[in-house]
């Protein structure tokens, strides 16, 4: 692929929970950290604030509201493979409006090439003592080639039932792992999680601040959210508690 061909960046946001600043905030530190002409496209329901080169389009309707009462729900992201959605062709890289961007992202684009690449989720450290992680991704950063995805789009729509079944899937990154048959995972030191890798074990979590660590991305899944992990965040678990953590504001801004 050459350096000169555009590529995609894609983000969902919804409700209340992410306000704008999060994605004006994470397309700011696209900007910063690519080197070659893309697309960023937001999929929102409400487009108010958004910085002006942020391309943003509609959320997807509903593909079964009787198997899907609540919608939009984190399945959404499933919808995205449909071809010609937001007229998105060639790679594409979604990630969560939460994560924090440290380094150059170009490697995004040029690892395994028209593969679909994911994060290997991460499991707890208990977790980790007597078996390896299951094959089964994190949505917060992957790779697809929009226009040749469509099957994963239409798997979602022939197996929703099974889908949305937390005996057989118990998340939405889950059936997408299946979903996507070829997986590739990204490597370990690239994208990193802040509660898997930075907070200390309790009860150290409650007296030494986070490190931050050597990666390109830190992703914020579940609680803390960046905000809250700079602030500082009392979590209703002992082991969830975080001492602020002001590094965060070196790469987490417009």
């Amino acid at each position: 692929m050459s350096d000169s061909e555009p590529v995609n960046f894609l983000c969902l946001k919804w409700g209340t929970r992410y306000p704008v600043t999060f994605t004006n905030i994470l397309f700011a530190s696209v900007k910063r950290h690519m080197h070659r002409p893309f697309r960023f496209v937001c999929v929102t329901d409400d487009a108010s604030g958004l910085a002006p080169e942020i391309e943003a389009w509609p959320l997807p309707e509903n593909p079964n509201p009787e198997l899907m009462p609540t919608w939009p729900n984190i399945f959404v992201k499933l919808c995205l493979f449909k071809d010609g959605f937001c007229n998105l062709q060639g790679p594409t890289l979604f990630f969560d409006v939460d994560l924090v961007i440290q380094e150059d992202l170009d490697c995004f684009f040029e690892y395994m090439p028209g593969k679909n690449c994911m994060i290997h989720n991460w499991v707890e450290r208990r977790k980790r003592l007597f078996r390896a992680p299951p094959p089964i991704g994190n949505s917060s950063c992957f790779r697809f080639e929009a226009g040749k995805s469509n099957y994963i789009y239409e798997r979602f729509l022939a197996e929703m039932p099974r889908a949305l079944d937390r005996r057989l899937f118990t998340t939405e990154q889950a059936f997408m792992t299946y979903a996507m048959e070829e997986v590739y995972w990204w490597p370990q030191t690239w994208v990193k999680s802040f509660k898997r890798t930075c907070v200390p074990v309790f009860p150290l979590n409650h007296l030494i601040t986070p490190s931050k660590p050597k990666t390109k991305i830190l992703v914020f899944h579940g609680l803390p959210d960046p905000d809250m992990a700079l602030k500082g965040f009392k979590g209703k678990r002992v082991h969830q508690t975080v001492r602020p953590c002001e590094w965060i504001l070196e790469d987490w801004h417009e």
